[in-house]
């Protein structure tokens, strides 16, 4: 885990860029006093997701689905 001030942060921050794609976790601090923590977003899934994952649970939709919605 890193830790850095916010004036360390806003000056340098694409320097720890790259380690947060590896996973790192930044403690971002004010005065050395832990404020906030920045962490990496998960990975997102390289292949898409299929369509018709529910086609066969059934669903159905009423016909008044497709009616507008009042104003």
């Amino acid at each position: 885990m890193l830790q850095l001030n916010i004036h360390e942060a806003k000056t340098h921050l694409s320097r720890y860029l790259p380690a947060l794609e590896q996973g790192e976790t930044i403690l971002l601090c004010k005065r050395n006093v832990p404020i906030a923590e920045i962490r990496p977003l998960p990975k997102m899934p390289i292949q898409p997701r299929p369509l018709g994952l529910a086609a066969d649970k059934g669903v159905e939709l009423p016909p008044e689905f497709f009616e507008p919605l009042p104003y």
